[in-house]
């Protein structure tokens, strides 16, 4: 497996490294090793699965306060999804930093995304579908979130009109950039 560093302290691109032959290829997914020399949250409490009817489908931003902060590790399973992370963690030296990559189920790559980091994405064509790993169970009274088009933040997503988003992922509030804990 490739890990790429992003723009956030601790989220990492990763690649597979296939090794192939006529009948096709073989590649590492997930490697607890790996992830852990590279600093990552190797748990895994829960896997879920995310579908999108329609292009332009924003999920989040979300999170989770400890004790139940969750680490994730995302991947597109069909089509292609554009992921994005902001930097909540008010002692984090990217705090406020806000980083994203696109996932394509062609490509097989991932995405780590530490623990207490706000976190979504957004569907590039109908029916992108999302498999992901969390290190913690979901625990409703622990929920959090960052507003998708929070103008501090300023993320630059593909798809802008059109979008669809749950009235939830809405109502979330903006990011305060003064250290204070969501």
């Amino acid at each position: 497996m490739k890990f790429t560093e992003l723009a956030v302290a601790g989220a990492f691109h990763v690649e597979i490294e296939p090794h192939g032959d006529e009948r096709g290829f073989f590649a590492r997914a997930w490697c607890e090793e790996e992830l852990a020399a590279h600093g990552c949250e190797a748990h895994v409490a829960q896997m879920n699965l995310s579908t999108n009817a329609k292009a332009g489908t924003v999920r989040g931003l979300h999170l989770q306060r400890p004790p139940y902060a969750e680490a994730k590790f995302f991947r597109c399973v069909a089509g292609a999804t554009y992921h994005v992370i902001v930097d909540v963690r008010p002692d984090s030296p990217t705090y406020g930093k806000w980083a994203g990559v696109e996932l394509r189920a062609d490509r097989y790559d991932a995405l780590y995304v530490p623990a207490y980091c706000a976190k979504g994405y957004q569907a590039l064509v109908d029916g992108a579908t999302v498999l992901y790993a969390v290190s913690s169970k979901y625990a409703p009274g622990s929920e959090a979130g960052v507003r998708w088009d929070d103008p501090t933040i300023a993320i630059e997503w593909p798809i802008t009109e059109g979008v669809t988003i749950s009235e939830k992922d809405q109502s979330w509030p903006d990011l305060q950039l003064d250290g204070r804990q969501l």
